[in-house]
């Protein structure tokens, strides 16, 4: 990218720059962390891998994690199966619902929620489960509350006073806690260093590994980051692709021919004698382009999780000083007159080519799931699930609007840019 290009999109992405944060002592800290009030009750100040500091131990953390992740990674049988036995669920769901206005938000979560413990806990929730239910509560709590620059984020001092987004955080987190420690305690009990099935194993493992290990015993894998890394990977893996799922179909809703078109690439290429797989993806460009439009006009997380500046730097025509916290306005970004013509319309064919192969990024401007080395972790499996999901639902279903009533597409600003509850009609398109 040449240096004018990246000044303006510099410029059009907003650059939020915040000094560096001051740790206990009132002096800056080495790695330049960004501290926030409410990111450190979540994680622990800090015991986690999104809003951790940058440092040898989170570089670790960091790559432990991803190399559990690669375990189940693209291509793989157990992960491609994984979601396809809850995709399957999930249509059975609505083929029991067929005909009626329904909110496909807690099947959609039920879905991705077991693909994601199947990860982390090698478990699974079945509808009305007590647990499930506490968890979607808690979930709810934190994405309406933390890392949204309220004032107590800005001032900190505040939290000394009564704030109801504060108490709702921490009752939120209470509850987490003690559905991740039971988790975390029943794989202790049953731990053992030949058999590693989920994530949790795995850092059980890493941790048994490094205390007979002088080389790594001072990147500190303690229970606590055992805990916050397990909850980031389930909070950051649910609800963003729940959100993006929510996004896609409301979009069809409000472009039919969209949906259709979809279809009918389906037909032709998968037809109903089985269901979509993952090496079908070459096959199926217009989806493809249409998931990846869903990414760019409607960005699940508007504000990419904060950088901090590890050295002074600049981009374009903007000196950034070490320490400096950046945080980017994807939202900007994605709506760059200059990068994209007629940002604001839905058109699945910007990331099409002349010969309607899919093009994943058409412009430098499109970061779905951010960018450098705090890149979202679970990209690769953000991106299965939307396809297989998608496609199983759009081959088996029309989804239709109830009474002409569309979903709002304006959405509601927060740490994620959550959809406003709509209903949809499924109909069964064929029969299997």
């Amino acid at each position: 990218m040449d240096r004018e290009k990246a000044s303006r999109l510099a410029a059009g992405g907003t650059l939020e720059l915040l000094p560096a944060a001051l740790n206990e002592h009132g002096s800056k800290t080495e790695e330049g962390a960004s501290k926030k009030v409410t990111t450190d009750i979540l994680t622990r100040d800090g015991k986690d891998i999104a809003f951790g500091t940058y440092s040898t131990s989170w570089k670790f953390h960091r790559k432990l994690v991803h190399s559990v992740l690669s375990m189940f990674g693209e291509g793989s049988l157990a992960l491609q199966n994984i979601i396809c036995r809850e995709a399957d669920a999930l249509l059975e769901t609505l083929t029991n619902l067929q005909g009626k206005a329904i909110d496909m938000a807690p099947e959609l979560t039920r879905a991705i929620s077991n693909v994601v413990c199947s990860l982390c806990f090698n478990s699974a929730y079945k509808r009305g489960d007590p647990e499930f239910e506490s968890m979607l509560l808690y979930s709810r709590g934190i994405v309406d509350t933390v890392a949204k620059n309220s004032l107590v984020d800005i001032f900190p001092w505040l939290k000394i006073f009564p704030n109801k987004d504060l108490d709702l955080l921490k009752k939120s987190i209470k509850v987490r806690d003690q559905l991740l420690l039971k988790k975390f305690n029943e794989h202790k009990e049953a731990y053992s260093n030949d058999k590693v099935e989920d994530l949790i194993d795995a850092l059980l493992n890493a941790k048994h590994n490094m205390e007979t290990n002088q080389q790594f015993q001072e990147l500190g894998l303690t229970d606590d980051y055992i805990l916050m890394t397990v909850g980031d990977i389930f909070g950051a893996g649910v609800e963003t692709t729940i959100t993006a799922l929510k996004w896609a179909i409301a979009y069809l809703l409000h472009y039919p021919e969209i949906q259709r078109k979809i279809q009918e690439e389906l037909d032709r290429k998968i037809g109903l004698e089985r269901h979509p797989l993952l090496s079908d993806r070459k096959n199926l460009p217009f989806l493809e382009a249409t998931i990846s439009e869903v990414l760019r006009i409607r960005p699940v997380a508007p504000l990419l999780i904060p950088h901090v500046a590890l050295e002074e730097s600049s981009i374009g025509e903007y000196t950034i000083p070490k320490g400096t916290r950046v945080i980017i306005n994807l939202w900007s970004l994605h709506h760059d007159e200059n990068e994209w013509k007629n940002p604001d319309t839905f058109d699945p064919g910007r990331f099409l080519d002349e010969e309607d192969n899919h093009v994943y990024s058409p412009s430098p401007s499109y970061l779905p799931f951010g960018a450098g080395i705090r890149v979202c972790l679970g990209e690769i499996l953000a991106k299965m699930e939307l396809f297989l999901l998608l496609s199983w639902i759009l081959q088996r279903f029309t989804l239709e609007t109830n009474d002409q009533t569309l979903p709002d597409l304006e959405g509601k600003w927060g740490v994620v840019l959550q959809v406003k509850k709509y209903t949809v009609k499924v109909k069964p398109r064929k029969s299997s």
